[in-house]
């Protein structure tokens, strides 16, 4: 393997565990629910989800697994809390 990128593979490592170096801003995904998927998005601080506890009360088991778990400290503060 090249020297180069066994540096970078290095680095890319380091990266990824320092999760404040990420920021996301928007994204687009399929959430494996229990009972059904659901399409979740993520756009300027505001999730989106299509399941009905969503609809009714703007967060969801889905969005805060993403928010408060998954991506805690990756993506700005929801604007819909």
């Amino acid at each position: 393997m090249e020297y180069g990128i066994i540096g970078k593979i290095e680095k890319a490592k380091r990266y990824s565990e320092e999760r404040e170096r990420f920021r996301f801003t928007k994204f687009d995904l399929t959430f494996h629910g229990d009972n059904n998927d659901h399409h979740v998005t993520f756009d300027n601080g505001a999730f989106t989800c299509d399941c009905e506890f969503f609809i009714t009360h703007l967060r969801c088991a889905h969005t805060m697994a993403l928010e408060d778990y998954l991506l805690k400290n990756m993506i700005p503060a929801s604007q819909q809390a």
